[in-house]
């Protein structure tokens, strides 16, 4: 299939694009390895795993990923453009990610995650940051421009940052525990304020992908559209 005319890259393509896929995929199934491999304890609880934001990432990443290599191996259109949809999700989520827990990391490691149970650097780059950069990877180089906008795109940051906040404090009345030190610190008034700027953090995330993804390629026109906060068509 011909790639769209502002992609770099060939993709969906059996080449590099296949390529890239392969070594995230690789990438984020050794971190869900070493989940079962070194169990936490916080992990014992109801919700399990996904009670942490960094595994929801991670999970969505890894569909990105699983449906981009499909659409690399068959050349099929639909599963590209189901891979393309994806990645409006899984990009900036893990650019969230990334900046608020090497943020926080940066402040005092304890608000993410207790002393005794950190990780080692390797799976800690494994976890926090590979799905981040693989991602930009491949929006920038092997996906069409993205088309969202500022309000679409803080209207769907909004309901995954709420979406989840509903589900800790679900899980919280069940184990009695936060997943991340940080929630227990704050109160129900701090963290409805921490959501909603990590609500308007994954908004400008996806502008600034969005402009990345401009400068990358050459592209005035997106590079415009990304520091347009409302568009009329």
């Amino acid at each position: 299939m011909a790639r769209h005319p502002l992609q770099r890259l060939a993709a969906p393509s059996r080449s590099f694009s296949a390529a890239v896929h392969l070594i995230g995929l690789a990438s984020f199934s050794a971190s869900f390895r070493y989940l079962q491999s070194f169990p936490n304890p916080l992990h014992l609880g109801f919700g399990g795993d996904y009670q942490f934001l960094t595994i929801i990432g991670l999970a969505v990443a890894t569909a990105t990923f699983a449906v981009g290599l499909l659409a690399d191996l068959t050349l099929n259109p639909q599963l590209f453009a189901l891979k393309n949809v994806l990645s409006v999700c899984s990009a900036p989520l893990e650019v969230l990610v990334s900046v608020l827990y090497w943020g926080l990391c940066a402040i005092d490691r304890s608000l993410v995650v207790p002393p005794e149970l950190a990780l080692p650097l390797l799976p800690d780059f494994g976890f926090h940051a590979m799905p981040a950069i693989m991602l930009s990877i491949d929006l920038i180089l092997l996906s069409p421009p993205w088309t969202i906008r500022a309000y679409g795109a803080m209207a769907l940051s909004t309901a995954i940052a709420f979406l989840y906040w509903f589900w800790i404090e679900y899980c919280f009345s069940v184990n009695g525990w936060y997943p991340y030190p940080l929630f227990a610190l704050l109160s129900t008034g701090q963290r409805i304020l921490l959501f909603t700027s990590s609500a308007v953090f994954m908004t400008g995330s996806t502008m600034a992908l969005k402009w990345i993804y401009g400068t990358v390629n050459g592209i005035e026109s997106i590079k415009k559209d990304a520091l347009r906060p409302v568009k009329a068509d």
